[in-house]
């Protein structure tokens, strides 16, 4: 299935660069719709307000962490379906097999490129 260039996308990650990164990354790929946010709590309440076709979300935030996001995304009805992406610089076992059980669907290990993320992105919307 080809990936929607226009499918809404949200980008939560704390720190302003990353967040730039990823935007131009997903640009490069064609996405233009696409809003961020800098922590878990105002990327919920983005979530309430509008509807995602993907979530990018960095694991280390605070004061709510990508863990505690996805979990939180998982156990709210309207939400709970939206495919997430979870980007970590670390690649520790434990992390991607708990991110794994809170519903996850896929997994990106700082640093990235765009074809990456494309092939990330294509796995998570076409499936």
């Amino acid at each position: 299935m080809a990936l929607d260039p226009s499918m809404p996308i949200l980008v939560v990650d704390d720190y302003q660069t990353m967040v730039r990164i990823i935007r131009n990354l997903l640009k490069q790929l064609g996405f233009e719709n696409v809003d961020d946010a800098s922590d878990g709590s105002s990327a919920i309440a983005k979530m309430r307000d509008k509807k995602y076709g993907l979530v990018i979300s960095d694991w280390n935030m605070e004061p709510m962490t990508g863990f505690e996001l996805l979990r939180q995304v998982r156990n709210e009805e309207q939400i709970a379906a939206t495919p997430f992406i979870m980007v970590t610089a670390e690649s520790k076992t434990e992390n991607v097999i708990a991110a794994k059980k809170a519903g996850v669907n896929n997994y990106i290990v700082k640093p990235f490129n765009a074809q990456t993320l494309k092939s990330k992105i294509e796995s998570v919307c076409a499936a």
